[in-house]
C-alpha cells in the first residue's frame, strides 16, 4: 500500500472487524484519525488509495456484508485524509431509506480504477453522472497514482442498486442524475467501457510508423490524456462518416482534384484544344471547348465510334471519370477543363492532355470500416456566415458551435466549467483578475547538472516572464550557490516578479536558465556572456507555462526537465523564450529543476484565467465608463495610415518607438476600419501585461474583418502568442483552397511548435483538412515524421500523427508500405557507401535484386507525390551518383502502362529541409508572378525529407547540367565555360526547326529571368555549373540549395562567388539568339522581365519574410535566428520607394553582367576538378 502524503504513522491496514472489503480497499466501521488532509480537499471531500499487490481495479460486485450498521456506523475509506488536527467521528449520512426521503444533498464514496477512494460531501441529488465524473477526475489529478488512470471517457460508472439484488450495474447513460440511480449507500465505482477494441494489427502498424517509443512517464500526464480523449471522439466520428461515404465521396477524398489558381492568358485565349483518350489499344484525339466540363469532355470522347464499344450498353458517360495518363489523378467536378493544373501544364508545353476514361465502379478506393453509421451524425458542417467576421462561438472545424456532434473544435479558449449542480463546484474557482498579489515562485534545487566538477563552481538561476518573445517584467536572479560533485545545487529562494497575478496574460511563459558564474571565459566555449557582474556561462534552460492547459494558474510543486544550452546560441539574452515549453522527454539524460509555484488564496481555491465572455464583459464595462485605455502622449495629429505605413510594409515592427506605439493603440478602431491589414502592427503595440488592454484587443477581434492569407500567416508566428489572436488567424485560413494550403503547409506544420499546449485551433484545423483530403494528410504525415527524432517536438508531433493515423486507418497501409520501401533504400545506401567507387553500381543492383528488398519496394505510392504509383524497380537502370553522400538514382515502372517511368533520387546523409524550404519559396514566387500576369517558367521539382538526413528528390528528365553541356562541346574541360556558343548549339541540336528553337529560346529567356531574381532575393549560394540545368525544351532551372540567405562559400579566406546572381556570357548569347549585342531588343526584354519580377516579389515582401520567420524554429543551420533574415531585408529593400528599388536592382543587374567572367572562371575550376556525367 502506498503511503499518503503527510501521513504520520505510515500506511493503514484494514482491521479485522472491517465489514466491507472491495478488492483490497477496506471500508472500516470507524474513522482512522491519523491521516492529514491536503487543504484543498477539506471543502470538497477526502481521498484514500490502496490495494493489494499493486492491484488497481475496484469491484463493486462482491457481496456486501450484512453486518453494516444501518444508521449510526461510519463508512470511511481505508486511508481517510484528515486535517492536521484530529477530527471527531461523524455519523454516516447513508441510511437504508435515504433515497425515499426529501433530502436534496447526499454524501458519496467513489472508488477510482487506480485504487484511490474519494469521498464527496453534500452533493446535490440532481447532479448528472457526466458532471460527477468530470469533477472526480479533477480531484483525482491532485493525488498520487493519477498517472495510472486512463482517460475518463474510457470508463463508465458502476453501482449496486439500492435493492442490492442486481449486483454490479454498468451505467452507460451519463445524463442520468443521482436520484435516478439511487446507488446503495451512495457508493460508486468505475469499470472499463465495453467497446469494440481497435484492431491490433492497425495499432501495430501505427506503432511502426511512429518509430521511436516514448516512456510511459513522458506520455502519462493529464494534458496528454486530455488530448487523446478529444481525438478519440474524433476517431469514432470519422469512422462513422467514412462508413457512410458514397463511392464518389471516397474518390474526392482519396483523389482530390488539383486546380490552378487562375487561367493564364495564353490558355484563356484558346477557344478549343485537343485531348487524347486512350483505352487498351484504342487511341483517339478529340477537340473540346476550353470551357467544357469533364463530363462534357467524356461525352465528346464517347461520340467517337472507336470508343462506342468500350462502355457497356447500360452505361453512360456520367458513369465514367477521366484518369490522367501515368498518374493516380482524376479530372472531375463542375470545373472548366482549362482550370485543371495538369491540363494547363500540357498546353503550356504544346502537348495535348492525355486521359484514360475509367468506369467509376473500377476506381480503387478504400473499403468500408466495420463501424456502424449513425443517422444523427453531422461531420464538418459548412461554416455559417458571421456578421462580424469572427464570433466568440467560433469552431475551427465546423464553423459553428451549434453542431451536436463532437467534431474537432476550438480548444484555445478556456470555458469556465458549468454544471447542473451548484454544489459540485461550490467555492472551487476564483478569477485570476481578483488576485492582486505579485507573481512568485520558489526555486528549490537542481539535480544532476552537467558541469565541470574540477572547477569551484557557483551556479544561479535567471528567470523571466515572457509573452511571445516579449518580456512582461524585469528578469530576476537567484543568489549564487556552490555546485556539489554530483551536480546538485540548492537555493530554496522565493523569487517575486514585478507583475500582479491579475495582469499575467493567459499565454505567459516562465523562462529559466541555470548558469555558472565565471572569473574568466577560458575553456567554456562561445556561449559565455559578459554581464555587469562578470562572466556567466549558461548551462541548461527550460520554459514552462504559467497557466496549465485548462487555464488554471499553476500553484503546485513542479519538476522541470531541462535542455542543454546550445554552444552556438546567437541571442544576446541568455533566456530562451522562443524555445519549447515541453519538458525534455529524455529524463535520464538531463538535469531536473525543482520549483514550487506560488499559492495566493487562503482556502486553496483554483485560480482560473477569465474566459472569453468575461474578457468581453470587462472590455464592455470600460467602454460604458468611457475609459478608452489611451496612454500618455497618445495624441497624434497624423492619420493612422500615415503612422502605420512606415512600419507595415517593411518589416520594421521592432523599430516602432514608444510615441508611435501609443498613437497606434489610441487609433485602434481607425486601424480596424481603414487599415485592417495593420492588425499585426497593432498587436505589437498591445501591452500584454495590462489586463484591460488584453480584454480590449479580444473585443476588437470579434469585429475585425478577415485578413488575407499572407497576413493571417504572419499571426501564427511565435511573436503572437495570445490564443485569441491565433484562433482568429486560423479562422482567416478557414476558407483557403486545398492547393493553396499545400503551398504553405511547411510553415503551418512548423507553426505547431509555437503552440503553447498540445491541443490548439491550428492542430484542429490541420487535422480537419488532412481528414478530408488524403494528399494533405500525406504531406502532413511526412512533415511531422521527418522531425520525430527532435526531442523538443517528439511528444507533440507523435500525438498529432497518432490522432491522424487512428482516424485514417485506410491510409495506414499506404504509408506503411512507403516506410518499408524507404528503409530498404537506406539499407542499399549504407551498403554502397562502403563499396569501392568502381563497384558501387553492381553492389546496388545486387542488393536491389534480393527477394526481401524487391517485395518491400514494389507496388508503392510515391512518397514524393501521391499521384504516382510505382510498380516495380527497374534494377538495370538504377545507379549510384557521383557525389560525397553517394545518392541512389532509382527507376520504377509506372503502374499505369500509358505512363512514363518514375525516376527519383534517394539521399542518405544530407539535410533536405533547406532544399524543401527553397523549392517551396520558388513555388510561392511562381504563384505571385502568375498572379501578376508573368509566367517565368520555373521548375520547382518535388523534394521531401522523410527522416533525419533522409529524403527523396524528383528527377527532372530530358535535362542536362551546364557543366556537362560545356564539357561536351569544349575540347578541354577547363576552357569549356569560356566558349559562349556551346549552350546555344546544344539547344539547336534538340530543337531542329526554327519554330522549336524559337520556343526553346523563349523558355530559356523567361526561366533565366525567373531564377536570376529568385536566387538573388533568396541569396542562393554555391552556384557552380553542376547546380544549374537546362531541359531540352530550353527551360533553365537550379538544383541543390544547400546554401541560402547569402551564406556564400569561401576558400582561403576569399569569397568564391562575387556576383549577385548568375548571368554568364553564354546565357546572354542564347537570349540574343546567337548575338553578343547587349542592347538587342531580346536582351532589353529580358532585363525588363527581371526588373518587373523583382518589383512583384517586393510587393509581397512581408509574406516572404513571414514565411522565413516561421521557419526559424526548424533548427536549420543557415536559418537559426532573426539575424539570418537581414539578407532578405537587404535584397528586398522594403524601406525604399518602388523607383528607388528598381534603380537598386538595375545596379545589381549591371554588377552581375560586368563580373560574369568571374563566374566563368569559377566554373572552369569546377569543371576541371569534377566529372559528374551520369
Amino acid at each position: 500500500m502506498v503511503q499518503s502524503r503527510g501521513a504520520k504513522n505510515g500506511p493503514v491496514t484494514p482491521r479485522k472487524d472491517d465489514p466491507i472489503m472491495l478488492s483490497g480497499v477496506g471500508l472500516s466501521a470507524s474513522h482512522y484519525r491519523d491521516r492529514p488532509v491536503p487543504q484543498q480537499q477539506q471543502q470538497h471531500g477526502s481521498a484514500c488509495y490502496g490495494g493489494r499487490d499493486g492491484q488497481m481495479s475496484i469491484s463493486l460486485g462482491q457481496t456486501i456484508n450484512n453486518t453494516i450498521a444501518p444508521h449510526d456506523s461510519t463508512i470511511a475509506p481505508a486511508a481517510t485524509v484528515n486535517p492536521t488536527t484530529t477530527t471527531p467521528p461523524r455519523k454516516s449520512p447513508f441510511v437504508y431509506n435515504y433515497w425515499k426521503d426529501s433530502h436534496q444533498l447526499t454524501d458519496l464514496c467513489v472508488f477510482m480504477p487506480n485504487g484511490m477512494l474519494i469521498e464527496l460531501r453534500e452533493q446535490s441529488v440532481y447532479t448528472t453522472l457526466k458532471d460527477l465524473k468530470t469533477y472526480v477526475w479533477e480531484l483525482a489529478e491532485r493525488y498520487p497514482l493519477y498517472s495510472h488512470l486512463g482517460d475518463k471517457d474510457t470508463y463508465c460508472f458502476s453501482t449496486v442498486s439500492a435493492g442490492g439484488s442486481s449486483g454490479q450495474v454498468q451505467q452507460d447513460d451519463e445524463s442520468k442524475q443521482l436520484v435516478d440511480l439511487q446507488p446503495l449507500f451512495g457508493i460508486f465505482g468505475f469499470m472499463k467501457k465495453k467497446t469494440v477494441s481497435v484492431n491490433s494489427q492497425l495499432m501495430s502498424s501505427i506503432s511502426t510508423l511512429l518509430g521511436t517509443t516514448l516512456s510511459e512517464k513522458t506520455l502519462n500526464n493529464p494534458e496528454v490524456n486530455d488530448f487523446r480523449s478529444k481525438m478519440g471522439r474524433v476517431e469514432e466520428e470519422i469512422a462513422s462518416q467514412r462508413a457512410a461515404m458514397t463511392r464518389k465521396e471516397r474518390i474526392a477524398y482519396q483523389y482530390p482534384v488539383k486546380l490552378a489558381p487562375s487561367v493564364p492568358e495564353p490558355i484563356a485565349q484558346l477557344e478549343t484544344f485537343c485531348v487524347v483518350a486512350i483505352s487498351a489499344d484504342i487511341k483517339v484525339t478529340v477537340k473540346v471547348k476550353s470551357t467544357a466540363s469533364p463530363e462534357e469532355v467524356l461525352k465528346r470522347i464517347f461520340e467517337k465510334k472507336q470508343f462506342s464499344v468500350v462502355k457497356s450498353r447500360n452505361e453512360s458517360s456520367s458513369d465514367y471519370m477521366l484518369k490522367v495518363c501515368g498518374r493516380e489523378e482524376y479530372i472531375y467536378g463542375e470545373h472548366q477543363i482549362n482550370r485543371f493544373q495538369y491540363v494547363q501544364d500540357c498546353l503550356m508545353r504544346d502537348e495535348p492532355p492525355a486521359f484514360l476514361p475509367r468506369p467509376i465502379r473500377l476506381v480503387e478506393v478504400f473499403k468500408n470500416n466495420n463501424y456502424e453509421a449513425r443517422d444523427d451524425f453531422c461531420f464538418w458542417p459548412s461554416p455559417a456566415p458571421s456578421p462580424s467576421g469572427y464570433g466568440s462561438s467560433l469552431s475551427v472545424a465546423s464553423g459553428s458551435s451549434s453542431s451536436s456532434s463532437n467534431t474537432i473544435k476550438s480548444h484555445s479558449q478556456h470555458q469556465t466549467p458549468s454544471s447542473s449542480s451548484h454544489t459540485l463546484r461550490k467555492v472551487k474557482f476564483i478569477n485570476s483578475w481578483e488576485i492582486g498579489a505579485k507573481l512568485e515562485c520558489l526555486i528549490q534545487e537542481i539535480r544532476e547538472l552537467n558541469c565541470d566538477s574540477n572547477r569551484n563552481t557557483e551556479v544561479g538561476v535567471q528567470l523571466g516572464l515572457f509573452h511571445g518573445g516579449k518580456s512582461l517584467c524585469k528578469t530576476e536572479r537567484t543568489r549564487l550557490v556552490p555546485l556539489s560533485a554530483d551536480g546538485r545545487a540548492v537555493w530554496n529562494q522565493t523569487i517575486q516578479f514585478d507583475i500582479q497575478v491579475s495582469n499575467v496574460p493567459r499565454m505567459a511563459r516562465l523562462c529559466l536558465v541555470v548558469y555558472e558564474n565565471l572569473r574568466t571565459a577560458k575553456g567554456v566555449g562561445v556561449r559565455a556572456r559578459r554581464t555587469k557582474d562578470g562572466m556567466i556561462n549558461p548551462i541548461a534552460w527550460v520554459n514552462t507555462m504559467v497557466y496549465d492547459y485548462k487555464s488554471q494558474l499553476k500553484t503546485d510543486p513542479a519538476t522541470l526537465y531541462t535542455w542543454t544550452y546550445a554552444e552556438d546560441a546567437q541571442s544576446d539574452d541568455i533566456l530562451h523564450p522562443l524555445g519549447t515549453v515541453e519538458p525534455n522527454p529524455r529524463r535520464d539524460e538531463c538535469s531536473s529543476l525543482l520549483l514550487t509555484f506560488g499559492n495566493y488564496t487562503q482556502d486553496n481555491r483554483i485560480i482560473v484565467y477569465p474566459n472569453e465572455e468575461e474578457l468581453l464583459a470587462q472590455a464592455s464595462r470600460k467602454c460604458t465608463r468611457n475609459e478608452h485605455l489611451n496612454r500618455e502622449s497618445a495624441e497624434d495629429p497624423r492619420s493612422i495610415m500615415a503612422i502605420m505605413s512606415v512600419y507595415m510594409y517593411n518589416d520594421r515592427l521592432n523599430d516602432i518607438h514608444e510615441q508611435d506605439r501609443n498613437a497606434i493603440w489610441a487609433k485602434r478602431r481607425e486601424c480596424m476600419q481603414q487599415m485592417p491589414d495593420g492588425l499585426p502592427c497593432l498587436l505589437y503595440c498591445v501591452e500584454w501585461n495590462n489586463r484591460d488592454e488584453v480584454a480590449e484587443i479580444v473585443s476588437l477581434l470579434q469585429e475585425w474583418p478577415k485578413l488575407p492569407v499572407e497576413r493571417a500567416l504572419e499571426l501564427l508566428d511565435y511573436a503572437y502568442a495570445d490564443n485569441n489572436v491565433r484562433r482568429y488567424a486560423v479562422h482567416c485560413l478557414s476558407d483557403i483552397e486545398d492547393d493553396e494550403l499545400l503551398l504553405y503547409l511547411l510553415q503551418l506544420v512548423q507553426a505547431l511548435k509555437h503552440e503553447s499546449y498540445l491541443n490548439s485551433d491550428l492542430v484542429s484545423f490541420l487535422l480537419h483538412r488532412a481528414l478530408h483530403n488524403q494528399h494533405i494528410g500525406h504531406y502532413i504525415f511526412w512533415h511531422l515524421r521527418s522531425e520525430l527524432a527532435v526531442p523538443a517536438v517528439q511528444v507533440r508531433f507523435r500525438l498529432i500523427m497518432e490522432a491522424y493515423l487512428k482516424s485514417s486507418s485506410e491510409h495506414v497501409p499506404v504509408l506503411l508500405r512507403q516506410m518499408q520501401c524507404l528503409r530498404q533504400l537506406q539499407v542499399c545506401s549504407d551498403t554502397v557507401k562502403h563499396g569501392g567507387k568502381e563497384k558501387v553500381r553492381a553492389l546496388l543492383q545486387e542488393k536491389l535484386a534480393e527477394r526481401s528488398v524487391m517485395e518491400a519496394m514494389n507496388d508503392v505510392i510515391s512518397p514524393l507525390d501521391p499521384r504516382y504509383r510505382c510498380k516495380s524497380v527497374r534494377i538495370e537502370r538504377c545507379k549510384v551518383m557521383d557525389s560525397k553522400m553517394r545518392p541512389l538514382w532509382i527507376v520504377y515502372d509506372n503502374s499505369d502502362r500509358s505512363g512514363e517511368d518514375i525516376n527519383m533520387i534517394f539521399k542518405n546523409g544530407d539535410d533536405l529541409r533547406q532544399d524543401m524550404l527553397t523549392l517551396q519559396m520558388l513555388r510561392i514566387m511562381d504563384r505571385i508572378w502568375k498572379y501578376d500576369g508573368m509566367d517565368l517558367r520555373l521548375n520547382p521539382y518535388s523534394c521531401i525529407s522523410t527522416d533525419r538526413r533522409l529524403g527523396l528528390i524528383e528527377v527532372v528528365l530530358n535535362a542536362e547540367t551546364i557543366a556537362n553541356i560545356q564539357k561536351e562541346r569544349g575540347m578541354f574541360s577547363a576552357t569549356s565555360p569560356f566558349k559562349k556558343g556551346s549552350l546555344l548549339a546544344w539547344l539547336k541540336e534538340h530543337n531542329n526547326t526554327e519554330e522549336l528553337l524559337a520556343k526553346a529560346i523563349q523558355e530559356f529567356t523567361l526561366s533565366c529571368a525567373g531564377y536570376c531574381v529568385a536566387t538573388y532575393v533568396l541569396g542562393v549560394a554555391d552556384r557552380h555549373s553542376d547546380n544549374i540545368m537546362v531541359k531540352r525544351t530550353g527551360q533553365l532551372f537550379h538544383i541543390d540549395f544547400g546554401h541560402i540567405l547569402g551564406h556564400f562559400k569561401e576558400k582561403f579566406g576569399f569569397r568564391r562567388e562575387r556576383v549577385p546572381f548568375v548571368l554568364t556570357h553564354d546565357f546572354v548569347y542564347v537570349i540574343n539568339n546567337g548575338r553578343t549585342d547587349r542592347e538587342a531588343q531580346e536582351f532589353r526584354f529580358f532585363q525588363q522581365m527581371c526588373e518587373d519580377a523583382f518589383l512583384s516579389l517586393r510587393r509581397h515582401g512581408c509574406l516572404i519574410l513571414s514565411l522565413f520567420w516561421m521557419m526559424i524554429s526548424t533548427g536549420l543551420p543557415e536559418l537559426s535566428s532573426e539575424k539570418d533574415l537581414n539578407y532578405l531585408r537587404e535584397t528586398l529593400v522594403l524601406d525604399k520607394t518602388e523607383d528607388e528599388a528598381r534603380s537598386h536592382f538595375r545596379q545589381k543587374f549591371s554588377e552581375a553582367l560586368a563580373n560574369s567572367w568571374k563566374t566563368s572562371l569559377n566554373w572552369a575550376s569546377h569543371n576541371f576538378s569534377k566529372n559528374n556525367r551520369q
